[in-house]
């Protein structure tokens, strides 16, 4: 018999662990979970001169489906809606932006993997 445990979230588990590795691959996180107009951002960072506003997807495997294959058209669209609200509120025009998402799988059992895809899509709409 399994002892009881408590369920987690998988994709606030899939954050934080996409924040550890951030923060290991030299980014500085600025924000998590940031709430902009009626759009939210999973983690905007600093990495550099480039701030990051990066998404973050969590599946139990990849076999049905790669977890970076998730971030729609339309969910970009949103995220960069929410990236230039942000930009526009703080006015700085010497940054760089840029889109990342990160991939986390968390299998049952073994070691997350976790990829980082940087400049994983481009602003197509915020001309």
């Amino acid at each position: 018999m399994r002892p009881w445990r408590q369920p987690i979230d998988l994709g606030s588990h899939g954050e934080r662990i996409a924040a550890r590795t951030l923060r290991r691959a030299g980014y500085r996180i600025l924000a998590r979970n940031a709430r902009i107009g009626p759009f939210e951002i999973d983690i905007i960072a600093e990495d550099g001169d480039t701030t990051a506003f990066v998404e973050v997807k969590t599946r139990r495997s990849a076999s049905f489906a790669e977890p970076e294959a998730n971030v729609t058209r339309d969910k970009q669209r949103r995220i960069c809606s929410a990236a230039r609200r942000y930009i526009a509120a703080r006015n700085d025009p010497a940054r760089y932006y840029r889109f990342d998402v990160v991939a986390v799988v968390l299998p049952e059992r073994g070691r997350p993997e976790v990829t980082i895809f940087r400049d994983a899509f481009q602003d197509e709409w915020g001309r």
